[in-house]
């Protein structure tokens, strides 16, 4: 009796002492793209591999616990993918010691086959806990909807979800299933926390807003880290990306009325998340220490063990990414001109594919903004400079489509948060404050307005002509249609052979008015 009192006595003593707790810090980043190397902007490199893997290898000397995630997209945007297929990535990612990575929807571009290649290569758990991979070979052995990890004694729970959004936007095919990411992650954390996890943190692929939104109706869930819209977040104006969209970390109350901290990492390896939390016995954070993520500049010097990789890899498209190709007059911009969604980027890209298309008989280009990957600063203009902005090897497509039909297709795009960029020839003004589905309010094609009943041939990428983007229109469009089996790329180095010094300024193809 007496031993039983003493040991239910040391039971009762040993329940009443909290665990302990633990300071944990995290890098994290997103969105990389295969720049492996780093990106020029304005004149100055930032991000590359080896700058990363100094600053990952400084940190775990200098602190205890440490981890490393990435948010995903790991796959396409350089010659580095276009050679490898991620494998130069996943090799790299090893070295630096990465501890669990979230799928994105580009890691599907070239199909499943192709993303199981590199997952068997890698030393670290690649996570997506919201798919339905049963009739997917390549893939239901090797992705897992989340992973345990331990520092100092204390159990880690990491989960991934992807963006529902992928088979719209990338290549998954038939046999890889999309599942409801709130439905998925909760279901992920019932598990952990019946393996006795208590600290969890959600990888995301489904973009910051979407992040918000979910942290709001999550329960269990203490950290997410995302990726897929490329946001810089911070505290102050970070030259020369400009001014963060939000904080670092952005915290939300969700439905347990409990804060959770939203991060991401920008884009292309520019910066490295960095925040460094103490979390209680129970799993909740109790002190943020530091959370501000660090810009990976020309200051930060390069392992040399990553640059001498690096510099191996690179050796088979050295001379394929130097050949010139043309000349820009102008920086030739990605994003939106001022206030309005024109792209100048978009316009060559538009442009282009209208002159490869025309003897076909193309009279208009439209280019998902989605699709157009990366500026062209003035000068010199060579084949990466041109894969980097079409790195997705699509051939062009030529159909037919009513002024109806281009219309649902123009205010598809918008009610999904994007737009078409345009050829020369044709505009279309929307009214952003207007209802879904009546958004545009004009369309003009060779000096008159589109009529509903008009046909015009026009020319897209096989990506959305197949549906992408939301684009169920140009898919169902049941007149003529051609698959030309020009490269989207092909197209726009010839445009740059042809037409350098290319010129290209705002010309109110795509309007935007409150």
């Amino acid at each position: 009796m007496i031993r039983w009192l003493i040991s239910a006595a040391l039971f009762v003593t040993a329940c009443s002492v909290p665990a302990k707790d633990l300071t944990l810090t995290i890098l994290h980043n997103n969105d990389v793209h295969a720049r492996i190397e780093p990106t020029m902007v304005k004149g100055e490199p930032f991000g590359g591999y080896a700058r990363t893997s100094t600053l990952v290898s400084q940190t775990r000397k200098k602190e205890k616990n440490v981890l490393f995630l990435n948010a995903g997209d790991v796959f396409q945007g350089t010659l580095y993918f276009t050679q490898y297929v991620g494998l130069a990535d996943g090799a790299l990612m090893n070295y630096m010691g990465v501890d669990a990575m979230a799928l994105g929807n580009h890691e599907f571009d070239l199909g499943p086959a192709p993303l199981g290649e590199f997952i068997k290569r890698v030393q670290f758990p690649v996570l997506a806990a919201n798919l339905g991979l049963d009739q997917e070979p390549a893939l239901k052995n090797s992705v897992k909807p989340y992973t345990i990890l331990e520092r100092d004694k204390t159990k880690i729970g990491v989960i991934g979800i992807i963006t529902p959004d992928t088979p719209n936007i990338s290549g998954p095919g038939p046999t890889v299933k999309f599942l409801d990411p709130l439905a998925s992650t909760m279901k992920a954390v019932g598990e952990l926390e019946a393996a006795g996890v208590r600290i969890i943190i959600l990888l995301s692929h489904l973009g910051y807003q979407a992040d918000l939104e979910l942290a709001k109706k999550l329960k269990g869930v203490d950290v997410i880290l995302g990726g897929h819209s490329h946001t810089l977040l911070g505290s102050a104006e970070m030259p020369p990306f400009g001014k963060p969209f939000g904080p670092y970390p952005t915290s939300v109350t969700d439905a347990a009325n409990k804060e959770v901290l939203v991060a991401q990492a920008y884009e292309w390896g520019k910066v490295l998340g960095h925040m460094k939390l103490t979390f209680d016995g129970n799993g909740f954070v109790k002190k943020l220490w530091t959370a501000e993520p660090i810009l990976v500049d020309k200051s930060i010097p390069e392992d040399p063990v990553v640059k001498s990789m690096v510099d191996a890899f690179a050796q088979p498209i050295v001379t394929l990414r130097k050949t010139s190709v043309g000349e820009a007059a102008v920086e030739l911009t990605r994003g939106a001109t001022g206030d309005q969604p024109e792209s100048l980027m978009g316009n060559v890209v538009a442009d282009a594919m209208l002159e490869s298309t025309r003897k076909a008989g193309a009279q208009l280009a439209l280019m998902n903004q989605g699709g157009i990957r990366a500026t062209i600063e003035k000068g010199k203009v060579t084949f990466e400079h041109a894969i980097n902005v079409q790195p997705f090897g699509n051939t062009l497509v030529i159909l037919d489509l009513t002024g109806a039909e281009l219309k649902r297709s123009i205010e598809s795009m918008l009610e999904h948060g994007s737009f078409h960029q345009v050829s020369a020839g044709f505009s279309y003004t929307y009214k952003d404050s207007a209802p879904v589905g009546s958004k545009v309010v004009k369309m003009v094609f060779r000096g008159r307005d589109v009529a509903p009943t008009d046909t015009i041939r026009i020319v897209t990428n096989n990506f959305m002509a197949k549906g992408g983007d939301f684009q169920d229109v140009l898919k169902n469009a049941t007149g003529y249609r051609l698959d030309t089996g020009l490269l989207d790329l092909d197209a726009l180095i010839e445009y740059f052979k042809l037409y350098s010094p290319i010129q290209a300024k705002v010309e109110g193809r795509v309007v935007r008015i409150p």
